[in-house]
């Protein structure tokens, strides 16, 4: 049975499903789909065009699917998106896309603690964490199991890559390579990310190999394109997936070039 505190707010167009609880004083707005045994607290708002999958819990204060911080918006339909198994801390706000028909996406086992901001067009894959007070500008792009730490910005259109480690206050305005530690202001990449490695289940050859491609890119004086030049043909796909980050990052107009070394 769904259990709604009687002074919450919620649309009789919403598509909220049974198993739903919902907090003393939470909006929830007309186009707003929830699932199945998800927990909205006191004082959430929802709103816009919002979907929210199954078994998130949404802690006080949180607003979700506002208009985006971007003067380009002109009201057009656009969209958040989250997936299942998500905990959204206090006071987190995520706002929708900006152009008609975009998204704003979150996907599966994340944790946002409070205060994150998530800007418009952003998209957080899985089992991300990130800490308190981390703004992330419109077009972020953070890959599966990265963690960001607290008191930080990241510039628009900056991809952080998988099981990436980013160092607390630290000003994140280029491309994050994946598997790195980086932190500072001006950010440097430091080291591999081992105990990140090691807790997802990489095993020591695969460490061993990602900590030599670091010495390639980082401490051998090569250019990042000679540098890649010998990471390409690894059979390694950690290594591939380094090498085919920075490449893209290094290359492609709308990405914000990646973080050097020290």
């Amino acid at each position: 049975m769904m259990l709604i505190h009687p002074t919450a707010v919620v649309h009789p167009r919403a598509e909220i499903h049974p198993s739903v609880k919902i907090g003393a004083y939470a909006v929830i707005g007309e186009r707003v789909t929830i699932g199945e045994h998800t927990e909205i607290g006191a004082h959430v708002v929802i709103d816009g065009w919002t979907e929210i999958g199954a078994r998130n819990k949404i802690f006080p204060g949180a607003v979700i699917g506002t208009e985006p911080q971007d003067l380009k918006y002109d009201g057009s339909l656009t969209l958040v998106t989250i997936g299942d198994d998500n905990l959204i801390r206090e006071y987190v706000t995520i706002n929708r896309a900006t152009f008609a028909g975009e998204s704003t996406v979150i996907g599966n086992h994340n944790l946002l603690m409070a205060y994150v901001h998530v800007g418009h067009n952003c998209v957080i894959q899985d089992r991300v964490v990130i800490a308190n007070s981390v703004a992330l500008s419109g077009h972020v792009m953070i890959e599966n199991r990265a963690r960001i730490s607290g008191v930080l910005g990241v510039h628009q259109f900056v991809h952080i890559g998988q099981l990436a480690m980013v160092g607390g206050m630290s000003r994140i305005e280029r491309d994050v390579p994946p598997f790195m530690t980086v932190e500072g202001n001006p950010s440097r990449v430091r080291t591999i990310n081992r105990i990140g490695l090691e807790r997802a289940g990489l095993d020591n050859e695969t460490i061993g190999e990602l900590k030599q491609a670091l010495r390639v890119l980082y401490h051998q004086n090569l250019t990042l394109k000679e540098a890649l030049a010998r990471l390409e043909t690894s059979p390694n796909p950690y290594v591939r997936h380094l090498h085919d980050f920075l490449l893209a990052s290094s290359t492609h107009p709308g990405r914000r070039q990646p973080i050097p070394g020290r």
